[in-house]
């Protein structure tokens, strides 16, 4: 059985065994690449996923807030809308109120 460097820490090294070791190193070097890759892209992955919710939230603050404001301008139309009916119906009274009286309307 041949002896190599761990049997025996005071045996010289030969070529054989450093290209061993090399060989060894370079395995674990192309091992601990494929470890860091895989952990690289996986947090990528997390990273775009986190990236989307967040802009899933945003959107969703977004179109709530739209909601809001759409609502506030509709009640605001139709308040709007409300006050020009009743404001026709005065302006009809008060004609109707002139003519009765055959006062000639005013210009405004």
């Amino acid at each position: 059985m041949k002896a190599t460097m761990e049997d025996d820490r005071n045996q010289p090294a030969t070529k054989g065994d450093l290209l061993d070791m090399r060989s060894e190193f370079n395995g674990n070097l192309l091992d601990m690449r494929n470890v860091l890759d895989g952990n690289l892209l996986s947090l990528k992955d997390e990273l775009i996923e986190a990236i989307r919710d967040g802009q899933t939230e945003v959107l969703r603050a977004f179109y709530g807030f739209s909601q809001t404001v759409l609502d506030r301008f509709k009640e605001q139309d139709e308040t709007e809308a409300a006050i020009k009916r009743r404001m026709a119906t005065l302006e009809s009274r008060v004609f109707e109120i002139e003519k009765r009286l055959n006062i000639p309307p005013s210009g405004i």
